[in-house]
């Protein structure tokens, strides 16, 4: 990535129904450019529609990319990664820092008739998740616009050490400050 170029991180904070999100423009040198927050229903099925917001009320061409946190923010909010990348015209990239088996089991068991078959649907059409080594540490990456190597290069850049990259670790940050304030 060019030193210039912006990332729009996004990750959520979440107390009681309304989970927090918060988007962070992330230059490729890893300075802050900007911030832009909202909300998504926890248990809900609004997420998508959520992040294409964020990256809507930015109004920022220079955006390259959207790197989130995960694809199930808010208990089970699945987000649907090819969408995103239709209403922003973006890569998308969903990045998470566990090995598993997936989230068929656990939708299943937490919810029934339409709720679980939407989920199981948006979820089961999400790009497969591919390991992407970054020092001493493994995330795990889906990518809708993006080649592998390039995925993994970006992915690299963003990470400066600790395993997270820095446009999802800072949107978590402040996702996490926001909901601190609201509760005081």
């Amino acid at each position: 990535m060019k030193a210039g170029a912006r990332v729009l991180g996004i990750a959520e904070s979440y107390r009681g129904k309304q989970s927090t999100l918060a988007g962070v423009v992330v230059c490729a040198n890893r300075a802050v450019d900007g911030f832009v927050f909202g909300s998504c229903t926890v248990g809900g099925t609004d997420a998508t529609a959520a992040v294409g917001a964020l990256f809507e009320r930015l109004d920022r061409e220079d955006i390259r990319l959207l790197l989130v946190a995960g694809i199930a923010p808010a208990w089970f909010n699945i987000l649907d990664l090819h969408a995103i990348n239709e209403a922003t015209d973006r890569p998308v990239l969903s990045v998470t820092f566990e090995e598993s088996d997936g989230l068929e089991a656990a939708i299943s068991e937490h919810f029934e008739g339409e709720d679980r078959e939407r989920r199981l649907e948006t979820y089961r059409t999400q790009p497969p998740r591919r390991a992407v080594s970054v020092g001493a540490e493994t995330v795990f990456v889906r990518t809708v616009g993006l080649e592998p190597d390039r995925t993994r290069e970006i992915v690299r850049t963003l990470t400066p050490d600790g395993g997270r990259p820095e446009p999802v670790r800072i949107a978590r940050q402040a996702a996490r400050a926001v909901d601190r304030f609201r509760r005081q």
